[in-house]
């Protein structure tokens, strides 16, 4: 996954929690998707589309390929040296862009290359959202298959309710929920440890799959079949993104403390378990993780892999709507509507549109796809493209950021790109198959996203052209003011420079200037959080009239309710709502000729705009005293 799940703690009551704690929270929260991989990797490892025999060689040959790609893609490129670019302590494609483009400087060429990939990595991230829920659940009902095979006719069914139960609870939040992921994930990654000791006892010869010896060779003799079965090794790594973009919740350390201490010895006993079992028994192929448990146990692991899955489509989900969240802050995505779940949980959000969008999208795909061995083969291509837009944004950061010596850069990041390489091109083998669904979804959205940023450059260019500079036109207004009328009002401005339209529109229609007028911005900065202390900045203009700017952080959800308080507990100014008015300026785009974008994307363009989600929404202004007035933009 690329982008982070939801917050136990805001990032500041975190750091008060004891280590062992936020580990637990971490092994709740960052590890659902890499630890339900054992569902289904190693069978699609052995699929028989890739026509490798079970045969020892073999099985060693895969066992050893599945440990050395977690031990280089995860303990030591993303543990090791990614989650030590963070941007504010924060983690995540979005945040790793923000944090490269500083060092290259806005607007120049570099930095619309850096902007576009992160941009098509975030894409990217979506369609792997709808893959993981649908790969996830329904691999944990086929257990039904083993311990009730008079089940089977209603795997898809069971999935499919699932899936709907767990995105109708999304708007209630998930902080109570949240509380028993932790212990949850901890009796799954023991059971996966134990399951597996057994079978190493019984066939203790799987542990020469260590050498990495068995990999190369296995490699060397099969050479086109390899690769791609290297497509289905990959699935054991689709949750390693999590682990860098849940950075910001949990901090590094316990992420790290949780992931050498107990998540990769659990799930390297696991695999290796499933190679033991396959050694004895070659005919276990056909579900080797469900296989490892004795015939009593079948139906309780069922119902533990159930929630093991729920939880990794718990993260996925919640990782869209923080993504979301940040692309919208970053002025990539139209306003939507957002929900906090809850008082105390920073990253605890909810976005309707995208929740049912997904839920949407996935039970398409479950009905199309139908089972868990038709949707590996749709899994896989998105993340691989995301963990080589991740590289290079890090090769970025270690150069020009933390200032490493070129030729230790170059020698690090063409190791790792090697191996992402390899699995992105293993994957590629795959679009044909199914590849092409998460790949269609990203670059749909990548195309929406830059029409939405193009859009709104040309939308600033039209109104600063015509725009008419601020601090003059109100010295001549306080000059000759116009009748005064008591109350405030507060002028929502994109622009802290230019004279708001809706004011125009006021003094035009109504011929009135308010005793107390306040031009309030909202300003996004790079950084995911920004205090309390310094988010607000007041400047006095004189005769009533002040300019206040309201900074946030791409993590954050603007909130004018909260912005009246701290300027009123800051700077003193009381705020009665009932005395105040919000002047918003409602603008409608008009597509035309003129020079900017074809007319077609002009078009799509003023719909995303007009559907956008409304100030007075978004904003949190309370609705019944709001006045807008109308305006129209050609682009």
């Amino acid at each position: 996954m690329t982008t982070a799940t939801p917050a136990v703690a805001s990032p500041v009551s975190a750091h008060k929690q004891s280590m062992s704690a936020l580990a637990v929270a971490a092994i709740g929260v960052v590890f659902g998707d890499i630890g339900t991989s054992p569902l289904y990797a190693l069978k699609e490892a052995f699929s028989p589309a890739h026509g490798i025999e079970t045969t020892p060689e073999a099985i060693l040959g895969v066992i050893s390929l599945l440990f050395w790609a977690i031990m280089i893609v995860v303990s030591l490129k993303y543990v090791w040296f990614v989650m030590r670019a963070d941007n504010n302590g924060e983690g995540g494609v979005l945040a790793l862009m923000a944090l490269s483009l500083r060092s290259c400087g806005r607007g120049s060429r570099a930095a619309g290359i850096l902007m576009m990939l992160g941009i098509f990595g975030a894409c990217m991230f979506y369609g792997d959202a709808v893959i993981t829920p649908a790969i996830s659940v329904i691999s944990a009902v086929e257990g039904l298959e083993i311990a009730a095979p008079h089940l089977t006719p209603y795997v898809i069914p069971i999935t499919l309710i699932i899936l709907i139960a767990l995105f109708w609870i999304q708007r209630r939040g998930t902080e109570v929920v949240g509380r028993l992921f932790g212990p949850i994930m901890l009796v799954w990654f023991f059971v996966l440890a134990v399951m597996g000791i057994l079978q190493i006892i019984a066939a203790p010869r799987i542990i020469e799959a260590l050498n990495p010896y068995y990999a190369y060779h296995f490699m060397a003799l099969h050479v086109l079949q390899a690769y791609a079965v290297l497509g289905s090794v990959f699935l054991v790594l689709t949750g390693a993104e999590a682990l860098y973009a849940d950075m910001g919740h949990f901090g590094a350390k316990p992420i790290r403390y949780a992931w050498y201490g107990l998540v990769m010895p659990a799930l390297v006993i696991n695999y290796f378990g499933q190679g033991a079992l396959l050694l004895q028994h070659k005919d276990a192929i056909t579900s080797p993780f469900f296989l490892l448990a004795p015939q009593w146990a079948l139906l309780p692991l069922v119902v533990l892999s159930t929630v093991a899955t729920v939880i990794a489509s718990q993260a996925v989900i919640s990782g869209a709507f923080s993504l979301t969240s940040q692309a919208i802050q970053l002025g990539y995505v139209p306003r939507m509507k957002i929900s906090h779940t809850s008082a105390r949980a920073i990253g605890q959000i909810y976005i309707p549109v995208v929740n049912w969008m997904l839920l949407l999208i996935i039970i398409f795909i479950v009905l199309g796809f139908k089972s868990s061995d038709n949707l590996a083969a749709a899994y896989g291509i998105a993340v691989t493209t995301t963990m080589v837009i991740t590289t290079i944004l890090a090769s970025v950061v270690m150069l020009k950021v933390w200032n490493w010596r070129k030729r230790y850069v170059t020698f690090i990041i063409t190791g790792f790109l090697v191996v992402d390489v390899a699995f992105f091109g293993a994957n590629l083998l795959k679009v044909a198959a199914g590849g092409w669904l998460p790949l269609s979804i990203g670059a749909l959205l990548f195309f929406l996203l830059m029409t939405w940023y193009k859009g709104r450059q040309i939308v600033k260019e039209r109104t600063a052209a015509d725009g008419i500079p601020l601090m003059p036109f109100l010295q001549g207004l306080l000059a000759h003011p116009p009748h005064r009328v008591s109350g405030t009002a507060i002028y929502l401005t994109g622009s802290d420079v230019l004279v708001p339209v809706s004011l125009l529109h006021n003094l035009k229609h109504n011929k009135v200037l308010h005793e107390r007028t306040i031009f309030l911005t909202f300003v996004t900065q790079d950084v995911p959080y920004i205090e309390d202390s310094s988010r607000i900045e007041v400047e006095d203009i004189g005769g009533g009239l002040s300019l206040v700017r309201a900074t946030y952080g791409f993590n954050e959800t603007p909130d004018v309710t909260d912005v009246l308080k701290l300027i009123e507990r800051q700077h003193g100014m009381a705020f009665e709502l009932m005395d105040t008015s919000f002047f918003l300026a409602r603008e409608t785009v008009v597509p035309t000729q003129l020079p900017g974008m074809s007319i077609w994307r002009e078009r799509i363009f003023a719909w995303m705009h007009q559907n956008a989600a409304k100030p007075t929404d978004f904003f949190s202004i309370p609705a019944n005293r709001v006045v807008e007035l109308g305006t129209k933009i050609e682009i």
